[in-house]
């Protein structure tokens, strides 16, 4: 007997079975508008079960083939024949990492095993110029049969800095070193800080890296093909930057992808402390060199406009809900397109304990308008599917990742009644949806204050906090504020 995992619990995949589902859901998927009238959809496919991992667990910490998610700080995804990569900043609970760059590997993105140190400590014309302990922000890209593999080295507070190149014929390395490929010293005038590397391909398969943090902003500049290396003198064209008296003018971690769909460059960046208020922010652009402008059309180099935290597009940020650990800092980000499927790759710290930064892999959607939002749930194998109408109705809980709070946002709970009727504590509103993934609420006003409209992608995922199956939801609303949230329970029928 066939069994597979639904929303309720176990079904007989049988045809009797699935033809008796289908003559209900037929009568259950119309509903208060009769959106998907005459449309039967079958019950979504939830994931399985993932391994959880336990949470502040000193036991593994001085054996690294057993930290799996744990220690992962500035985490760098690459897809690869042989599976997927992480590489990672050099850090861990209680005690020095080894130099040398983390590697990790997963064959789903949910299960990551331990690799070993990329190198064998710090390369010696990076030491020499920094000083450095440790190794920073890692990032590999495939050229050819060739994985190049930037590095950063500094210290905290300094522009003395430096972004080397190592080259593999394997993502497991050996690696020779190249030499650097850009530094700076804290003489430079304009503070220019030679971190955070991302080498990126234009849609025209044109090499270039993004890089910077803090102090001076975000560059991008090109690389000539044959030596992954500055094609140019100078360090290229500045393209994002904050006010310094915010946070010290904390934007870092860049991260460009381009989506094909929608024909736009998007670039993601991490601002705020990377302890306490981490959260990511994006933008986008229809060239590689911006300008790239968030959902309200703000220029990621706009430093005058104030409040400052209204500049980038907030889609992730520290957050708690009802049951469960909740999350803070997430943030310096790298994204996976793996065929038409795309994820956001980040750490993340406890709420209990911001010491221990974790790995979490996030489903990410794009919106009609192609901005792209985030899952309010790691991912454990989901994936876009129609929903039936008649599972939405019941108990939520949501949250907005509102730009203006800093540090953690805690969800609060609302209902979506079967008769399409929106209800919270200190709101009300109605609800819609398209018949396939899209639900739409519409608030008088919102659980999370004022009058908005609400695009949300329905997702049927995993549960991490309850350990059980739900439906959860992801967009932007009217005013451009990402907005999660997650079903706690279904409707009575």
């Amino acid at each position: 007997m066939n069994l597979r995992k639904t929303f309720r619990g176990w079904t007989n995949s049988g045809k009797g079975v699935v033809a008796s589902m289908l003559l209900l859901l037929l009568v259950g998927a119309t509903g208060c508008s009769g959106e998907g009238a005459g449309e039967a959809v079958s019950p979504p496919v939830f994931p399985e079960a993932p391994q959880d991992t336990q949470l502040y667990d000193t036991s593994i910490l001085d054996d690294e083939s057993r930290w799996t998610v744990n220690n992962a700080h500035d985490p760098a995804i690459i897809k690869t024949d042989q599976g997927y990569y992480v590489y990672s900043t050099d850090v861990r609970v209680a005690g020095e990492a080894k130099p040398g760059v983390m590697v990790r590997k997963s064959d789903d993105l949910i299960n990551w095993s331990w690799v070993g140190q990329a190198l064998p400590g710090i390369p010696k014309e990076a030491l020499d110029w920094t000083g450095a302990v440790n190794l920073w922000a890692p990032d590999v890209i495939q050229v050819g049969d060739t994985y190049r593999m930037y590095y950063s080295a500094s210290s905290f507070g300094s522009t003395r800095s430096a972004i080397g190149l190592q080259t593999s014929s394997s993502p497991e390395g050996p690696w020779t070193d190249e030499g650097l490929v850009v530094k700076t010293s804290e003489n430079e005038k304009d503070k220019l800080n030679a971190i955070d590397a991302n080498p990126v391909l234009d849609a025209e398969g044109n090499s270039w890296m993004v890089y910077g943090s803090f102090f001076d902003g975000i560059y991008i500049a090109p690389l000539d093909p044959g030596t992954g290396k500055f094609k140019e003198e100078g360090y290229g064209t500045r393209i994002a930057a904050r006010d310094r008296a915010t946070e010290e003018g904390a934007v870092e971690g860049p991260y460009i992808v381009y989506n094909p769909e929608f024909k736009k460059y998007y670039l993601f960046v991490s601002y705020d402390s990377l302890f306490e208020d981490y959260n990511v922010r994006v933008a986008r652009a229809d060239s590689i060199t911006g300008p790239y402008t968030d959902v309200n059309g703000m220029n990621m180099l706009d430093t005058e406009h104030l409040p400052q935290y209204e500049v980038g597009t907030k889609i992730l940020g520290g957050y708690r809900f009802t049951e469960g650990e909740g999350w803070v800092a997430p943030g310096h980000n790298s994204v996976l397109k793996d065929g038409d499927d795309y994820y956001i790759v980040h750490h993340a710290r406890g709420e209990t304990d911001k010491n221990w930064p974790y790995l979490h892999v996030r489903k990410m959607l794009w919106t009609k308008d192609g901005w792209p939002v985030v899952s309010p749930e790691r991912y454990a194998g989901e994936y876009a599917q129609d929903i039936p109408k008649s599972m939405i109705a019941g108990e939520w809980e949501g949250l907005a990742v509102d730009p203006s709070v800093d540090g953690q946002v805690q969800a609060v709970p609302y209902t979506l009644q079967a008769n399409g009727k929106l209800k919270s504590e200190n709101g009300s509103g109605k609800w819609t949806f398209d018949g396939k993934q899209t639900l739409t609420l519409e608030w008088k006003e919102s659980p999370w204050g004022g009058a908005s409209t609400e695009e949300l992608k329905l997702l049927p995922s995993w549960d991490w906090e309850r350990s059980q199956s739900a439906l959860v939801v992801t967009g932007l609303n009217d005013h451009g504020i990402a907005v999660w949230g997650k079903q706690i329970s279904a409707a009575e029928k």
